[in-house]
C-alpha cells in the first residue's frame, strides 16, 4: 500500500513541476515541414536551420507568434535557393502571414498548394525564375496587403480574382510577359500599382489612371485612351484662332519688353538647372538608405530589367536573411566618410542592424572587384571584421559588414573628452594593440602571403560583442583610383613611401600601425591642431619630444591617472617607434610586433611593479630609456 502512495506522490510531484516549469512551445510541425522544404531545395549558401535548436529563436529568417506554438513569417530574400518549391512543405505552414523568397533562382510555376496559406498578408516573390500563369484564385488570400511578384517570367492574363483582394495596399507585377486586357482594379485600398514591361494591350482602366504613367509603360496599351489627355482637346467647330494679322504687328517697345523677358526667363532657368543638379550631387552620400529610393544608381539594380548578375554575393557561413531591397528600404544613419567611401548604419526589417560600406574611386572592372572580394570574404580570424556579403553593379559597389555597438576605437580614444568620460584603461589600449597586429599578421598571410590592408586606422578599428578587436575595410587600398599625394598624406597613417594608395606593402602596413600605436599612447589625432592653426603631425611631434628629452607629456594625460605603467608605455614607445621609421627595410614585421607586444603584456602581467604614488608617475624616472628610443629612431 505504501509503494502505491509513493507511486501516487510521485506521479503528483512530477504533475506539479509540469505546471510551473516552462514548457519548450517549439511547434514540431512548423519545424518539420521547414526541413522537409530545405532538404530538398538546392541551398548554396548554408543556413543554421538544425532540428536540435529551437526553430522561434535561432533559426535565421523564421519568426514565431508571442507563445510560440506556430510559424508566422518565412523570410529568406538572397540566399541562393534554386530549384522548384517541394510541394507539401511551406504550404503546410498554415499560420503563415509573411513569407518573402525574393531574390533567388526558384523556378518552376506558382506553388499551387500555396492557396493553403490563408493567413498570408505579404507575399514578396519577385527576382525569380518563376513561369506560367499567375493564380487563378486569388481571392482565398483575403487578408494580403502586398503582392510583390515582379521580375519573373509568368505569363498569361492577370486574374480579375485580384478585385476581391480589399485589404491590398501594393500590387507588383512588373518585368514579366503578362498579356491580355488589364482587369477593372478597383480596389480603394490600393496605394501603389507597377504593370510595366509586360504585354498587356487594350485600354487602361479609368480606375487605374490615378497612378502614374510610369507603372504601365513597356505594354501595348492603346495611346490614345491608355492615359488621360495633358490638355483639353478642342471640340469640334470650337472658335478659331484669332488671325495672326491681327497679332503680328506689334511695338519696337513690346517686342524689347519680350526679348528681354525672355532672356531673364531662361537665365532664371539655368540656373535652378544647375542649382537642383549640384544640390542632388551633394546631397546623394548624405541620404539615409531609406530615403535613397530616389537615388536612381542605388536603384538601379532592383528596379531595372531582369537582371541575374546584381544580386548581393553572401559568404559561406554568413546566416543573415536580406537582400538589396532590404537595404534600400532599410532606415539609415551616416557613421563616416572616409577616403575610400561612405559608411552607414542599416537596420532592416527584421531588426537585423549591418553596417553597409558605399565604395566610391573604384579604379578596377567587375572582375577584379568580385576576385578580391572573395579573398577578403574567406578570412575567418578573431581579430579581423568579417565581410559577409557585397554587391557590384556599374553605378553601386557596397560591402556589407556586422554592426559594432560599441563603436570604433576612434571614437572611443577621441570622443567626449572631459568630465563624466570613462577613458580607455591601459589594458584595453595593450588589448588593441595586440589584436590589431595579430589581424593584420593573419591578412599578410592570405592570398599566398601577398594581402595587403592599406588602410589602417583607428576609424577602422572596433571591439566586438565579446571584447575581441577586430580590423576593418581590408584589401580596398590597391582597388581605388591614385588619389594626389597631399589627400593620401592628410589621413596621418600612411608610410612616406607610399605615392600611390594602389601601392600599398605589408611594410607599409607596419607603419600605420605604429601610428596607431603613437596614437593610443598619445591620445592625440595623427594629424591634430594646436591652439594656433598649426597643423602638427603626430610622428614628427613624438620624434622631436624623444630626442629633446622625454617628459610625461608625451602620454595621454588620462593614461597618467593609473599607476605603475610608465615602463610598460615606454617599452610601448619604442615598439610603436620602430614601426614608423623612415626607411621601410627598417621595420619589424608585423608578426614580431606581435610577439613584442605579447612579451610586454606577459612581463607585466607575471611581473607587477609595486605600488606607488599616483603622482610619481608625472617624473622623469624613464628618461634613460627615452636616450635609448631617440638614438634609435629617424626623425619624421
Amino acid at each position: 500500500m505504501s509503494g502505491k502512495m509513493n507511486l501516487l506522490f510521485v506521479f503528483s510531484a512530477i504533475c506539479l513541476l509540469g505546471t510551473f516549469l516552462p514548457i519548450d512551445a517549439d511547434p514540431v510541425e512548423d519545424k518539420q515541414a521547414l526541413l522537409d522544404f530545405i532538404q530538398n531545395i538546392h541551398l548554396s549558401r548554408s543556413l543554421n536551420w538544425n532540428e536540435n535548436n529551437s526553430v522561434c529563436s535561432s533559426w535565421t529568417g523564421v519568426t514565431c507568434n508571442k507563445d510560440q506554438s506556430r510559424v508566422i513569417s518565412l523570410r529568406l530574400p538572397g540566399m541562393a535557393l534554386r530549384g522548384e518549391i517541394p510541394p507539401n512543405t511551406i504550404s503546410r505552414l498554415s499560420a503563415l502571414q509573411n513569407l518573402s523568397l525574393r531574390s533567388n533562382n526558384i523556378s518552376g510555376s506558382f506553388p499551387s498548394d500555396f492557396s493553403k496559406l490563408q493567413n498570408l498578408t505579404t507575399l514578396y516573390l519577385q527576382f525569380n525564375n518563376f513561369r506560367g500563369p499567375l493564380p487563378s484564385d486569388f481571392s482565398v488570400w483575403k487578408n494580403l496587403t502586398i503582392i510583390d511578384l515582379s521580375n519573373n517570367y509568368f505569363n498569361g492574363s492577370i486574374p480579375s480574382s485580384i478585385l476581391n483582394l480589399t485589404h491590398l495596399t501594393a500590387l507588383n507585377l512588373a518585368n514579366n510577359s503578362l498579356s491580355g486586357q488589364i482587369a477593372d482594379i478597383n480596389i480603394p485600398s490600393l496605394q501603389q500599382i507597377n504593370l510595366a514591361n509586360n504585354n498587356l494591350t487594350g485600354v487602361l482602366p479609368r480606375s487605374l489612371q490615378r497612378f502614374p504613367s510610369s507603372a504601365f509603360v513597356g505594354n501595348n496599351l492603346s495611346p490614345e485612351n491608355a492615359f488621360p489627355p495633358a490638355f483639353p482637346v478642342q471640340p469640334p467647330g470650337a472658335q478659331a484662332q484669332p488671325s495672326r494679322r491681327k497679332t503680328s504687328k506689334l511695338s519696337q517697345s513690346a517686342l524689347l519688353g519680350i526679348i528681354l523677358g525672355a532672356c531673364v526667363l531662361g537665365f532664371v532657368i539655368v540656373a535652378v538647372f544647375i542649382i537642383c543638379r549640384y544640390s542632388d550631387k551633394g546631397d546623394k552620400d548624405m541620404i539615409p538608405m531609406k530615403s535613397q529610393k530616389k537615388d536612381k544608381s542605388l536603384n538601379q539594380g532592383v528596379s531595372g530589367s531582369h537582371d541575374k548578375n546584381s544580386k548581393l554575393v553572401f559568404f559561406e557561413g554568413c546566416n543573415l536573411a536580406f537582400d538589396l531591397e532590404d537595404l534600400l528600404r532599410a532606415s539609415a544613419e551616416v557613421l563616416g566618410k572616409g577616403t575610400f567611401g561612405t559608411t552607414y548604419k542599416a537596420a532592416l526589417e527584421d531588426a537585423t542592424t549591418v553596417v553597409v560600406k558605399r565604395v566610391k574611386e573604384l579604379n578596377v572592372g567587375k572582375r577584379e572587384f568580385e576576385q578580391q572580394m572573395e579573398v577578403v570574404g574567406s578570412i575567418r580570424h578573431e581579430n579581423v571584421a568579417a565581410l559577409r556579403a557585397y554587391y557590384y553593379s556599374k553605378d553601386e559597389k557596397l560591402m556589407v559588414y556586422d554592426y559594432y555597438e560599441h563603436g570604433s576605437v576612434s571614437a572611443m580614444l577621441h570622443g567626449r573628452r572631459g568630465e563624466g568620460r570613462t577613458p580607455l584603461d591601459w589594458e584595453t589600449r595593450v588589448g588593441i594593440v595586440i589584436g590589431v597586429a595579430r589581424g593584420i599578421a593573419h591578412i599578410h598571410t592570405q592570398n599566398g602571403g601577398k594581402l595587403v590592408h592599406g588602410d589602417i586606422k583607428a576609424s577602422n578599428v572596433f571591439l566586438n560583442s565579446q571584447g575581441n578587436v577586430c580590423i576593418s575595410d581590408i584589401g580596398l587600398a590597391t582597388l581605388m583610383s591614385p588619389m594626389p599625394s597631399p589627400v593620401m598624406r592628410a589621413a596621418g597613417y600612411r608610410a612616406p613611401e607610399v605615392t600611390d594608395n594602389r601601392k600599398a606593402t605589408q611594410v607599409s602596413d607596419v607603419y600605420s600601425l605604429g601610428v596607431l600605436i603613437l596614437e593610443l599612447l598619445t591620445g592625440k589625432s595623427p594629424i591634430h591642431a594646436t591652439g594656433g592653426d598649426e597643423v602638427v603631425h603626430l610622428v614628427r611631434w613624438v620624434n622631436s619630444v624623444v630626442r629633446e628629452e622625454w617628459t610625461a607629456e608625451v602620454f595621454d594625460v588620462e593614461l597618467l591617472r593609473f599607476p605603475n605603467i610608465e615602463e610598460q608605455m615606454v617599452e610601448m614607445l619604442q615598439i610603436g617607434m620602430s614601426c614608423v621609421v623612415r626607411m621601410p627595410e627598417q621595420r619589424p614585421k608585423m608578426q614580431d610586433v606581435v610577439k613584442m607586444v605579447e612579451e610586454l603584456r606577459r612581463v607585466s602581467t607575471e611581473n607587477p611593479p609595486s605600488v606607488e604614488n599616483k603622482s610619481e608617475i608625472s617624473s622623469s624616472t624613464a628618461t634613460p630609456k627615452a636616450t635609448e628610443i631617440g638614438s634609435s629612431s629617424t626623425a619624421h
